[in-house]
């Protein structure tokens, strides 16, 4: 029995998705990390890993944060972060990183001199492969979304960094934080709100905290599923 033409181009056109989902999904186990060296910056160092789950973990290292006035500073000590990334930018990561062949080739930009941005490292690392590329600037399309991706993603991290210490030590500063992390979410800078949803519950769930500063980290707790 003949499908009808229709049908038949319905089926061809699913099976070439699932087949399209497959080839782009990550291995098992597989890694990715960036990792950003920049002297004089804040923070001058941090570290992205993403394995494929979308488990992902954050370190950044020499800030001084505003806990020089405050006792126990632990000022001194790296940030370390852990979170979930959303399904949609763990499977955008992985796609961009297949994209870029793993970094198994040279992605420095090195026709001409540029201007210094940092010592940026990409690696992938799965069963069969195991990557590294050190750049300054790259014209690889790509490798420059992933870069963007995780230097945005970094700068959420870190205002969750601060909110979380301005909660702990000084609460009456939380509005100014809020304030340009809302600034921020404005100009399109905002990825991953979802990252520090627990940070910014805790700080809507404390009574101690002045009302204004409750509203402002709900209101960017609503934009949680549309951040990207």
């Amino acid at each position: 029995m003949r499908l009808p033409r229709a049908l038949g181009v319905f089926f061809c056109l699913t099976a070439a998705s699932l087949l399209a989902q497959l080839a782009s999904a990550p291995a098992p186990g597989a890694v990715i990390a960036f990792t950003l060296d920049f002297p004089g910056s804040m923070p001058s160092h941090y570290s992205i890993q993403v394995d494929s789950s979308g488990k992902a973990d954050y370190t950044s290292g020499d800030v001084k944060s505003r806990a020089s006035d405050a006792d126990n500073s632990d000022d001194d000590q790296p940030y370390r972060y852990s979170f979930t990334l959303s399904p949609g930018s763990r499977a955008r990561i992985f796609d961009l990183a297949a994209r870029a062949h793993y970094f198994s080739g040279n992605i420095n930009y090195d026709k001409h001199r540029v201007a210094n941005t940092g010592t940026k490292t990409l690696s992938y690392k799965d069963a069969q492969q195991n990557n590294q590329a050190k750049y300054n600037y790259t014209a690889n399309p790509d490798v420059q979304e992933l870069t963007a991706f995780f230097q945005d993603l970094s700068m959420m991290l870190e205002f969750g960094r601060r909110l979380q210490f301005d909660h702990h030590y000084q609460k009456l500063a939380l509005d100014a934080e809020l304030k340009s992390m809302e600034e921020a979410e404005k100009q399109g800078g905002i990825v991953e709100v979802q990252a520090i949803a627990p940070i910014l519950q805790e700080i809507v769930n404390d009574p101690a905290v002045v009302n204004v500063s409750r509203s402002r980290a709900q209101r960017l707790l609503g934009k949680e599923g549309s951040a990207r």
